[in-house]
């Protein structure tokens, strides 16, 4: 008779909405504008003042009454950006002045130095101009009280250009999650440590390391674990001890020495333990206290695709982000390809433009442990169970994993 899990497989829909219901938002803190790049705002951003705060020209030139009718104005002086001096403009006299200066008194329109020739002490305007041309006036760009980013903003260099432009040195924002990690298995080796018979190196704490940080986490690698009780309760321990998330890969499936989900019953509560999906049908998650706990497979694809769907929304939505699902594409498909029919199956692909559409093409074999099918693809082509031939040209749906502007 064949082992039956205990465990009941569950839609992708509920696990993710089991997950997100149990994955908090984290505290609010401020941080210096120089660490703010990826951050999320915890709270609408208002002006305090002005940008501009004063009348600034826009151009180098002379500050100069529009309407004087003198084409011969005599410079009475300077303005620099970043000084304000006494002067003051009247019929027959002119200011030079540089970009981003203050208008000076009096004054009620720049032309530019190319519409102008010099002449000892004298400035020969040589084409009209209207009042207020070249003048940026006071909140041109930013109105005192406007509201300049949403609460849930992702910042980026803009953004963060922004919070500096109306006087913040420091940003408003969620707190990154600390994800502790840990892989699992006798079989697994360091990196750069010679290989015993039977032994493979491990790829998983690195990769999903490396995933964490990309997602606005802080990764807190705990190393490789034994398979024994004593070892992966320890290392549950020490993971719990030091993350608002703990992400293990391995032990999850239903040989001897899978021991995570017994584990995690025992301390914990396990929300699901199968998902009706390929690869990563034996993700697992539970609950340890309030702390969610990701037990990924262990087979290397099988861990960043599971990532992908579930553990990065999850980070992304504890550090308050509302975009946190991947952008969505419709593609055609370059060549015919064989699916799973009885799971939604993710399958790696490249994508290319050609004439206005986009096609995708797999990254060749598409092995559970083949982690050069994740190198190279932009996308995770999201496959339903049914008919699992798809012919050339058909249309599916691509979870981009890359800016469509790297294409």
């Amino acid at each position: 008779m064949p082992v039956e899990s205990p465990y009941p497989l569950v839609s992708i829909d509920h696990a993710l909405n089991t997950i997100l219901a149990h994955s908090p938002l984290l505290d609010e803190e401020t941080v210096p504008l120089e660490e703010a790049l990826g951050r999320v705002l915890c709270q609408d951003v208002v002006a305090a003042m002005p940008v501009p705060p004063f009348p600034a020209s826009a151009k180098d030139g002379y500050a100069i009454i529009a309407d004087d009718p003198s084409p011969v104005r005599k410079l009475v002086g300077e303005q620099t950006a970043g000084r304000v001096g006494d002067l003051r403009v009247v019929p027959g006299t002119a200011v030079q002045i540089m970009t981003g200066a203050a208008i000076p008194e009096g004054a009620d329109a720049v032309v530019m130095i190319e519409y102008t020739s010099r002449r000892d002490d004298e400035v020969i305007i040589e084409q009209k101009v209207p009042v207020g041309n070249e003048i940026r006036p006071v909140g041109q760009d930013i109105e005192q009280g406007q509201k300049v980013l949403d609460r849930g903003t992702t910042l980026g260099p803009a953004e963060i250009g922004l919070l500096a432009a109306v006087g913040l040195d420091r940003a408003p924002v969620y707190r990154q999650p600390r994800v502790a990690l840990f892989s699992t298995g006798d079989e697994l080796c360091e990196p750069g440590q010679p290989l015993a018979p039977g032994q493979i190196y491990d790829s998983n704490r690195f990769s999903l390391a490396a995933a964490v940080t990309q997602s606005g986490g802080i990764p807190h690698t705990i190393g490789v674990v034994d398979d024994t009780p004593q070892a992966l309760e320890q290392a549950l321990a020490e993971a719990l001890e030091v993350g608002d998330v703990v992400l293990t890969s391995g032990g999850v499936s239903m040989g001897k020495l899978d021991l995570l989900k017994p584990l995690l019953e025992a301390h914990g509560r396990v929300h699901f333990g199968r998902v009706v999906m390929k690869p990563g049908k034996p993700v697992t998650f539970a609950t340890v206290g309030e702390t969610p706990v990701f037990a990924l497979p262990g087979f290397p694809v099988s861990a960043l695709v599971s990532f992908e769907l579930f553990v990065r929304p999850a980070l992304r939505h504890m550090q308050g982000d509302p975009a946190w699902r991947r952008p969505r594409l419709h593609v055609k498909l370059a060549h015919a390809l064989h699916h799973d029919a009885h799971r939604t199956e993710y399958q790696r692909a490249a994508i290319e433009v050609r004439e206005g559409e986009f096609y995708a093409r797999t990254t060749g074999y598409q092995g559970s442990g083949r982690l050069l099918s994740m190198v190279g693809a932009h996308a995770l082509l999201e496959l339903p169970p049914g008919d699992d031939y798809l012919p050339a040209g058909a249309t599916v749906t691509a979870i981009l994993l890359q800016p469509i502007g790297t294409l």
